[in-house]
């Protein structure tokens, strides 16, 4: 089944497009202290080889806002700055050429200094996004709508929309995201048919580990099917690279999003007669850095396993003490079972340089865009 995503306007973090037809992009934050560039370079790049496409970095003061100008410069992905409280920060962030800002408007002073703001992300085409979270919304909006609730978080959005786009600014895009997730899902959801800016989808404060990922798994998860997003973050506690596969876990698994290895392996029961979990957690490791986007399965037993194993790119079940290596539905060989792990990378890795190989050879066959036949 195809979904049918919401209608929404295009902005550009950058050169990465957001909303319209574009694909629901991957984001993440750095947890380095930003007035370390030399840190936060390194993280940048360690999330962008995890295929991340946008990070934020958190601006507290002036230290942090002269730090993101070399951090730019060495950044391989669209940076976005983080800004509360004082609209200095925000105009510094914009003169060190970052590729977006995320900010409350209504908590970085009066009228005067939001337009300054806008005034000068206008003039350089920066984004903003109005991030509204259910852990600060506004006095006013809470007493209007009986508290933290969806049309709470709703109003606060809508009043801040109101804010930028009486200054002629459109270019944003908006998020509403709280640690609880039925009421996440209530507020995008209410946002959702007003108005049509892009919306970037998260659960906030998720947690750590399976518990974290799970919360944004559903959260995420359940907006995506029905057609509401167009940017994603996981917000685990910990090494925001796990961040990045999560997303994309959760888009591979509507079928939204291609990138990378798509694990499958069975739970494992009385009927598995190899140690399984080892053979799984070597194949993980070994192949968390491949980004051609390929279906791997490892299976334990002669019930599911060979059919599994057939369907996937490249598969391999276990029987009594050793393993038949398949790919492309195609059996390869049988190998031991302390050799199944090894031959299972290998071949994965085979078949991803080869298809490295056929997309930079299909690039060079391309005709060149009109343009560049005129001058050759």
């Amino acid at each position: 089944m195809t979904i049918q995503r919401r209608p929404s306007r295009q902005i550009h973090v950058g050169e990465v497009a957001i909303g319209g037809k574009a694909p629901i992009t991957v984001q993440s934050m750095t947890n380095t202290d930003t007035r370390d560039a030399a840190a936060t370079v390194a993280q940048i790049r360690r999330l962008a080889r995890a295929g991340c496409e946008i990070v934020r970095l958190a601006v507290p003061d002036q230290e942090a806002a002269a730090a993101l100008a070399p951090i730019k410069k060495q950044a391989p992905v669209p940076i976005i700055a983080d800004i509360h409280f004082d609209c200095r920060l925000a105009l510094a962030a914009l003169a060190a050429r970052v590729d977006g800002l995320r900010l409350n408007p209504g908590n970085i002073g009066g009228p005067e200094r939001v337009r300054a703001v806008v005034r000068e992300a206008a003039a350089r085409q920066v984004p903003i996004r109005i991030g509204v979270n259910a852990g600060s919304l506004e006095k006013e909006a809470m007493a209007a709508h009986g508290g933290v609730t969806a049309a709470a978080m709703v109003a606060s959005a809508r009043k801040h929309i109101r804010l930028l786009e009486d200054l002629g600014f459109y270019d944003m895009k908006i998020s509403l995201k709280a640690a609880d997730v039925p009421l996440m899902l209530a507020a995008y959801r209410l946002l959702a048919g007003q108005v049509d800016y892009p919306l970037h989808l998260g659960v906030t404060e998720a947690g750590r580990g399976m518990e974290g990922a799970i919360k944004s798994a559903v959260g995420i998860g359940i907006l995506l099917s029905e057609g509401i997003g167009d940017t994603i973050r996981v917000s685990l506690t910990g090494d925001p690279v796990q961040e990045v596969g999560a997303g994309y876990a959760i888009l591979r698994s509507l079928g939204l999003r291609r990138r990378g290895i798509e694990l499958i392996s069975c739970p494992t029961c009385g009927r598995c007669q190899v140690n399984l979990e080892a053979v799984v957690a070597q194949v993980q490791e070994e192949l968390q850095d491949v980004d051609k986007p390929l279906k791997v399965a490892v299976m334990g037993c002669a019930v599911n396993g060979p059919g599994e194993a057939r369907q996937a790119d490249v598969g391999i079940a276990g029987g009594a003490g050793f393993g038949l290596l398949f790919r492309h539905g195609r059996p390869v060989r049988k190998v031991k079972e302390a050799d199944m792990a090894r031959a299972l990378v290998d071949e994965v890795k085979r078949l991803a340089a080869e298809k490295e190989v056929r997309a930079e050879a299909e690039e060079e066959t391309q005709e060149p865009p009109a343009a560049e036949q005129h001058h050759q």
